[in-house]
């Protein structure tokens, strides 16, 4: 039942922003595709700051690109951002059929493999711009299988909207921090989607080059394995000419190695080489270097 707060003025914009992603679904994908893009274009002329933070790490990232490259690669980035918009709701809201109309999925049989061993699965991801709907996208090829970390939303009524949306394809939504949860789906065979590629500076970080340049990591991936002997799994989701595209890769061998940072510098390795791929496709304006080795500046100040 609808909570009472979420009538009250303060959240009809939100409401309103929620009816015109439900409308969109209208559109064929080009032409969601087509707003997004037009959103891009304000999204990058409104966010100066995530602009920065996106010229910052695609300089780092790309050293050998020249200024019109990493300008234009900004650019499409914030494309790619604008898009993501009208995807909340392909996510949402879409039928599986169409869905299934413009996907294709490559390696499923690694994933299928990976859980007969009976340990549970680490779907081993990263920050994408189409987050939102890979989720979704996944679940019509293995439906109400998959287990998503997540962090809450601090606007009650966004939080109650992504939370009911996700458990409709999602098995189960778990706290990013709630290890034990894990551990105990991993222990029932489970598979939990995981992106570990944000900057991470706690107790149980290291740091390890991501693009050659020192980056804290969580260490959550190796420790869980080592816990319960589920298998890593590499998972990517990208947009190409007509729809989109799962590729899951075969399970990673000799892991954990008992080396964090060694795990770590695999996993980046990884993930590095899909935003290759795709450059335009990652999530640029996360501060991603914003936690350094001891005596080395914040490139964002």
């Amino acid at each position: 039942m609808l909570n009472k707060q979420f009538l009250s003025p303060r959240y009809w914009l939100i409401w309103l922003g929620l009816g015109l992603l439900r409308c969109s679904l209208w559109l064929p994908l080009a032409g969601q595709w087509r707003v997004g893009r037009w959103l891009g274009v304000l999204m990058e002329k409104g966010m100066q700051r995530r602009r920065c933070i996106a010229e910052v790490n695609i300089k780092l990232c790309f050293p050998e690109l020249n200024d019109q490259q990493r300008h234009q690669l900004v650019s499409k980035h914030f494309t790619e951002l604008g898009m993501s918009i009208p995807e909340i709701a392909l996510a949402w809201w879409a039928t599986d059929a169409r869905l299934r109309s413009f996907l294709t999925c490559e390696g499923i049989e690694h994933l299928e493999a990976a859980q007969r061993l009976g340990k549970g699965v680490i779907l081993l991801g990263g920050h994408y711009t189409n987050l939102e709907v890979s989720g979704r996208l996944l679940s019509v090829v293995i439906p109400k299988t998959v287990q998503a970390l997540y962090r809450p939303n601090e606007n009650p009524l966004l939080h109650h909207s992504m939370e009911k949306r996700r458990l409709r394809y999602f098995k189960k939504m778990i706290t990013r921090d709630n290890i034990r949860e894990m551990v105990r789906s991993l222990k029932a065979n489970g598979i939990i989607w995981m992106a570990v590629d944000q900057s991470f500076a706690g107790k149980h970080s290291v740091f390890a080059p991501f693009f050659g340049i020192p980056v804290a990591c969580n260490t959550s991936v190796s420790r869980l394995v080592k816990l319960t002997g589920a298998k890593v799994v590499p998972f990517v989701s990208q947009r190409v000419e007509h729809g989109y595209r799962l590729i899951i890769s075969p399970a990673l061998e000799d892991f954990p190695s008992g080396d964090y940072a060694q795990d770590a510098e695999r996993m980046n390795k990884i993930i590095e080489q899909r935003i290759k791929e795709f450059p335009e496709q990652y999530y640029w304006i996360h501060r991603r270097f914003k936690h350094r080795p001891e005596g080395q500046p914040n490139p964002y100040e």
